[in-house]
C-alpha cells in the first residue's frame, strides 16, 4: 500500500519535538490501509498497517479523517503521532483484544497494575509518540473496570517503558479500570487534554516515570483522577520524580483527586501542583500515602482551589510493605502547600464511610510525618459534631489508606498525629455548622507551630489541643467572631 503524500506543516510537534519544513513529517491515512470507519467493522488491522508504515518510514502521522473506528487491540510503534481529527472516534471492541502477559511478580500489586497487554492501545519500550487532535478515544462502555477476562480490556491507553510522549487537543472517555496508564516513562508532556471517565476508574496513573507535565487539561474519574503511583509491576522501580500538573481542573467522584500511593514501592520526589481546581474528590482532593516503604519528598502545592471533597487534606504513613523484601515503613517529609481553598467539603457523591471528614496528617511513631508547611490555607469544614467527639481516637491503621479508615476525628479542622516540625501559618479555619472539637488537634508531634490563623472558636472548650507533645507554639493567632485568643490546652 502506498503511503499518502500529505506533509505536516511546519512547526508542528510530533511527540515534542519541534520539526522543520524539511523535515515535515509525511501522513498516513488509515483508510488508504482499509480503514471502514463506520463503527462496526474492526478496523484495527488497519491502523496496525498504517503505524506500521509510519514507523518504518522513520516516523510520521497516522491521520484518522472524520468517522467511527471499532478496534482491538491497536499496536504503537516508536515515531509516530495518532492524529484524530474533529469527528473522528476510536472505539473500544468488546472482544477480541490481546490477552494479559503473564508477569511474575504480580502478586505485588492489584491486577490492572500487573498487565499492560490487554489494552485498546498498547506500546512497549515506544519513543517519540503521540496523541493528537480535536477526536476521541472511546471505551464505549466495552472495557472492564474490573479484572478482565480472555478476549477483554481494563485500559484505553497502556504504555510500558517510554520516552516522549505527547497529549494534545485529543479527548479520552469511558476508560475502563483505566484511562490512561504508564509505567517507567519519562519525557511525558499532557496539553489541553481531556479525561472523561467519571463513570469507569482511574483516568491518568502515572507510575514510576519523570519528567511529566500536565497543563490545561480537564481530567475527570470515579476512582483516582491524577495519580502518581510506585509498584513493582517492572520487576523493578524507577523514581518518580520532576513532575508539574498545573492549570487544570480535576474530578473524582468517589476517590482521590490529588493523589499519592497507595502503590508506593520507590522514590517521589520533586512534583509540583499549582493553579488547579478540584471540583470534587469522594475521598482525599489533595492525598499523600505512603503503604509501601517509599519516602515522599518536596512536593509543592500552590493555588488548589478545592470544593466538594469529603477529606480535603490527607496525608498518611502505614506499613503494608507489599514490596519484595518486606521493606521498613516510609517517610512523608518536605511538604509545602500555599494558596489553598476549600469550600463545601462534602462528598460529591455517596461513597462508603462518613460524606466528610477533617484534614488529616498521621505519621507513625517509626516514622512521623516531617518538615509540613501550610500558608494561607483557607478552608471552611462542614462542622456540626458535638464535643464528646473531642474525645475519640482514631486507630493507627498500618496497613488501611482511605481516610475512612479513620472515622471521626477529634478536631473540626486538623488533626495531626506522629508528626515533627508542621506549621500553620497565616491561614483561616472555620466551619458552617457549630462545631464542638477544637479546631487543631496534635497527638505525638514535635515543634508543631500555629502562627497567624484565624480559627472559628468551637462551643467546646478548647480551641487548639497538644496531647504528648513538645516544643509546640501558638502565636498570633485569634479566634473568631471576636478576636480573642485560642484557648490552648496541653496535655
Amino acid at each position: 500500500m502506498a503511503r499518502i503524500g500529505t506533509l505536516v506543516l511546519a512547526g508542528v510537534i510530533v511527540a515534542g519535538l519541534t520539526v522543520s519544513a524539511a523535515e515535515a513529517a509525511p501522513v498516513f491515512n488509515v483508510k488508504s490501509y482499509g480503514a471502514t470507519g463506520n463503527g462496526s467493522t474492526n478496523d484495527d488491522d488497519a491502523i496496525d498497517r498504517a503505524i506500521t508504515a509510519a514507523n518504518a518510514a522513520g516516523g510520521g502521522v497516522v491521520d484518522f479523517p472524520a468517522g467511527r473506528y471499532r478496534s482491538r487491540t491497536v499496536h504503537l510503534k516508536s515515531n509516530v503521532t495518532l492524529n484524530l481529527n474533529a469527528g473522528a472516534t476510536l472505539l473500544a471492541a468488546g472482544s477480541g483484544m490481546d490477552n494479559a502477559e503473564p508477569n511474575e511478580w504480580d502478586e505485588y500489586q492489584d491486577y490492572g497494575h500487573s498487565h499492560f497487554r490487554n489494552a485498546l492501545l498498547f506500546g512497549e519500550n515506544v519513543e517519540n509518540i503521540a496523541f493528537t487532535g480535536a477526536g476521541t478515544i472511546d471505551g464505549d462502555d466495552k472495557l472492564i473496570t474490573g479484572d478482565p477476562r480472555q478476549g477483554q480490556a481494563d485500559k484505553a491507553l497502556s504504555l510500558k517503558y517510554c520516552r516522549n510522549l505527547r497529549f494534545q487537543d485529543i479527548t479520552f472517555r469511558r476508560g475502563g479500570h483505566f484511562a490512561i496508564l504508564i509505567n517507567g516513562c519519562t519525557g511525558v508532556r499532557m496539553h489541553n487534554t481531556k479525561i472523561l471517565s467519571a463513570d469507569d476508574r482511574d483516568a491518568f496513573n502515572i507510575i514510576n516515570s519523570s519528567d511529566v507535565e500536565i497543563a490545561d487539561s480537564r481530567i475527570e474519574a470515579s476512582d483516582d483522577a491524577v495519580v502518581f503511583k510506585s509498584d513493582f509491576a517492572l520487576g523493578r522501580t524507577f523514581p518518580t520524580e520532576k513532575a508539574v500538573v498545573r492549570d487544570s481542573t480535576i474530578l473524582s467522584t468517589e476517590n482521590n483527586a490529588l493523589q499519592f500511593g497507595s502503590e508506593t514501592c520507590g522514590t517521589f520526589r520533586d512534583i509540583q501542583f499549582r493553579n488547579l481546581t478540584v471540583t470534587g474528590a469522594g475521598k482525599a482532593g489533595i492525598g499523600i500515602v505512603s503503604m509501601d516503604g517509599a519516602t515522599i519528598e518536596n512536593i509543592t502545592y500552590d493555588n488548589i482551589k478545592l470544593s466538594r471533597t469529603a477529606s480535603a487534606i490527607f496525608m498518611h504513613v502505614g506499613k503494608r510493605s507489599r514490596c519484595p523484601g518486606n521493606p521498613p515503613a516510609g517517610r512523608i517529609r518536605d511538604i509545602t502547600l500555599k494558596n489553598i481553598t476549600g469550600t463545601n467539603l462534602t462528598t460529591p457523591r455517596d461513597v462508603a464511610g462518613d460524606d466528610e471528614y477533617s484534614a488529616t496528617v498521621t505519621g507513625r511513631t517509626d516514622s512521623p510525618v516531617e518538615n509540613v508547611t501550610f500558608e494561607s490555607v483557607n478552608l471552611t469544614f462542614p462542622g456540626g459534631h458535638p464535643a464528646s467527639d473531642a474525645d475519640r481516637v482514631p486507630p493507627e491503621n498500618s496497613t488501611a489508606y482511605p481516610p475512612r479508615t479513620f472515622g471521626v476525628r477529634p478536631a473540626y479542622a486538623f488533626w495531626i498525629r506522629h508528626a515533627k516540625n508542621v506549621k500553620f501559618l497565616d491561614s483561616t479555619v472555620e466551619f458552617q455548622k457549630s462545631d464542638g472539637r477544637p479546631a487543631f488537634l496534635a497527638n505525638d508531634t514535635t515543634g508543631l507551630t500555629v502562627d497567624g490563623v484565624k480559627m472559628e472558636r468551637s462551643t467546646g472548650s478548647w480551641d487548639v489541643t497538644f496531647q504528648r507533645s513538645s516544643g509546640q507554639q501558638v502565636t498570633g493567632s485569634t479566634t473568631t467572631p471576636g478576636g480573642g485568643s485560642p484557648r490552648v490546652r496541653v496535655q
